[in-house]
């Protein structure tokens, strides 16, 4: 991984970045680690430092991180970037209580950042780690009401003696075999004192409460594209889902939205609505697209030229109505 440091260059002196290991933890919340790596390149060639990303203009950042999705997490990275070049002097303080108290790092990161960053003897807990520790003792208390407890047991395995590394092996041992579903237990290094091994009720743990059904929500996503080739894009307000983000206009999400065309056109409908999820509903669009004359007037968004226009700077359910537009665009 590119924000690791492997063994002998630790044995020759070099030590973990603050700065990649915090960039690296933010970027890995609700994300894998294939989606993160060809990201984490590109945002440490572009801003290789917190210097660096604390001058990075927002919409810049914002257009970098989408695809990552969760995008409170890339306004808070700008947001914490500047408090560390400014108010730290460019350099990440070195304790988790400290940390803590930085934009949009919690509990988690802070614990990670002091850890394998300061090797400060802090405890770190993600759902990896949840996973060894609930099958390492065997606790049946179904997540979340076992964070807790996994969390007490996890801190009495936290060595003082090179922390940073063990809070690392231990999320690459849930990630790479002690696994969901079908852990490879006889590789496994903890195979011996492994209690829930021992009570063949591995694969069961941790044991999680039935999630409910989610609920799904309705709306209209438009894309107008102008006689020149420019296309009608609206920044999407600060807060909320995809807060930041450059998308398509489109009305409110709901059971039962209205139509909310950003100006007056001939709108055509698609036959295939766009589909998404998101952590809590499932979203369901129905696209409309016009083509307009060079003078046309929008009551919400503005014309971005073709060529300053990039299908990769937009959040992924931006990009799936594109996917589906451009085509029927074509076929005028």
């Amino acid at each position: 991984m590119p924000w690791r440091v492997g063994p002998s260059a630790r044995r020759a002196g070099e030590r973990p970045d603050p700065y990649r290991v915090w960039l690296s933890e933010v970027m890995l919340q609700q994300t894998t680690v294939a989606a993160v790596r060809d990201k984490f390149l590109r945002f440490t060639a572009l801003w290789p430092d917190v210097a660096a990303l604390a001058e990075a203009e927002d919409s810049a950042v914002m257009a970098e991180w989408a695809g990552l999705g969760y995008y409170a997490r890339a306004r808070n990275l700008v947001k914490c970037a500047r408090v560390v070049a400014e108010g730290h002097g460019g350099r990440f303080p070195d304790s988790r209580e400290a940390l803590l108290a930085l934009p949009g790092i919690g509990p988690y990161t802070a614990a990670a950042i002091a850890a394998i960053a300061f090797d400060r003897p802090e405890t770190v807990v993600d759902g990896n780690v949840e996973r060894v520790v609930s099958r390492l003792f065997a606790v049946r208390t179904p997540l979340p009401a076992a964070k807790p407890e996994l969390t007490l047991l996890a801190a009495r395995l936290t060595p003082a003696n090179r922390p940073g590394d063990h809070a690392q092996a231990m999320m690459d041992l849930g990630a790479t075999i002690c696994t969901p579903g079908a852990p490879a237990c006889g590789i496994c290094p903890l195979v011996g004192p492994c209690a829930a091994r021992a009570a063949g009720i591995a694969a069961e743990l941790p044991a999680k409460v039935a999630k409910r059904p989610k609920p799904v929500r309705y709306g209209y996503a438009y894309v107008a594209r102008r006689d020149d080739g420019a296309l009608l894009l609206e920044r999407r307000p600060p807060r909320g889902l995809l807060g930041g983000m450059l998308g398509w206009p489109g009305s409110d999400w709901g059971t039962d939205p209205s139509e909310a065309p950003p100006l007056a056109a001939d709108w055509r409908a698609v036959s295939e609505e766009v589909r998404h999820t998101f952590t809590h509903f499932h979203l369901r669009l129905a696209l409309r697209v016009a083509e307009v004359p060079r003078g046309a007037a929008a009551r919400r968004g503005e014309f971005v030229d073709n060529a300053d226009f990039s299908p990769a700077s937009l959040p992924t359910l931006m990009r799936k109505v594109w996917t589906l537009a451009e085509p029927a665009l074509a076929a005028r």
